[in-house]
């Protein structure tokens, strides 16, 4: 009888011992860490000479070690840089780059948002795939009939004369990221926007603009950045000093100030400032869009 309730009785769940996760020792890459040390060594000292340069004196610069910091720091070199009409060329590389990368940006995000919507009729096909085609197109090769067309225009040795040439320029590549980004919204969220009765302004202004906005800060600061540090435009385009921006005033003050080390490097770091600003500004968003693609 005992023997019979032993067998009839249920069985209590038997317990497996868990195996234990032995330690995984990691052994450091020292060839790696090894190239990066030696590479953040390579950025870091000319960025180090050039400031430490930009606070000597011009008759120091020679007597002492170039690498080491300036036994009587002075910001002479930075005043004599102002007074040579540095604000103005600021002003112009400003006007120019505002100029040309709102209206790059705002044209190139409509442009994607069309494409991605009601891609698939021929015309917008056939437009995406004539503007991806200026990604094929140097800029040097185009710069004799963007010449003849701006003095056609009469926008020579205008703002406008590199305005126009830099938001074609920029159009292409600004395309192509905000395309691949605001493919990835998902389509239930237009279409719940359109049954609210959205319009396609509203639904591109309060949903896809949200929800790209670090593809947009992206494009935004390389844009910038491109046309910031633009010098065949300003140089094929503008004659007159006044229409200068600072990568061709930096050029023009090299050749003047060609002994003058010292003040030769600290419009250089007056000409950087602007760029490193905007990226601190911007960094997270940067990133964030830079580095989107690869946690798909």
């Amino acid at each position: 009888m005992a023997t019979t309730l032993a067998k009839d009785s249920p069985q209590a769940p038997v317990k497996h011992a868990a195996p234990r996760s032995k330690g995984v020792t990691r052994r450091p890459n020292w060839v790696a860490g090894a190239v990066s040390w030696l590479w953040l060594a390579i950025v870091i000292v000319p960025i180090y000479w050039i400031v430490i340069t930009s606070f000597k004196a011009q008759s120091d610069y020679y007597a002492e070690n170039p690498f080491m910091p300036p036994s009587e720091p002075t910001l002479a070199n930075y005043q004599l840089v102002i007074e040579s009409d540095f604000i103005r060329y600021f002003i112009n590389s400003v006007v120019v780059t505002v100029g040309a990368v709102v209206p790059a940006v705002v044209v190139s995000f409509m442009a994607a948002y069309a494409i991605v919507r009601n891609g698939r009729g021929r015309f917008l096909r056939g437009t995406n795939s004539l503007i991806l085609m200026g990604l094929a197109i140097p800029h040097q090769a185009t710069i004799i009939p963007i010449y003849l067309i701006i003095i056609k225009l009469g926008l020579y040795d205008t703002p406008m004369a590199m305005i126009l040439p830099s938001i074609a320029f920029a159009i292409p590549l600004s395309v192509l990221i905000l395309v691949n980004f605001i493919r990835d919204v998902p389509k239930e969220l237009f279409e719940s926007m359109r049954l609210d009765g959205a319009s396609e302004l509203g639904t591109l202004w309060h949903l896809a603009v949200p929800l790209t906005r670090p593809a947009v800060v992206t494009v935004t600061i390389y844009n910038a950045l491109s046309i910031w540090n633009g010098f065949l435009l300003p140089l094929i385009l503008t004659q007159s000093p006044e229409q200068r921006t600072l990568p061709l005033a930096l050029w023009t003050f090299q050749g003047q100030y060609s002994v003058n080390v010292p003040a030769v490097l600290a419009s250089v770091v007056l000409t950087t400032v602007p760029i490193l600003a905007l990226y601190v500004v911007g960094r997270r968003q940067l990133l964030a869009g830079l580095t989107a693609g690869f946690s798909k």
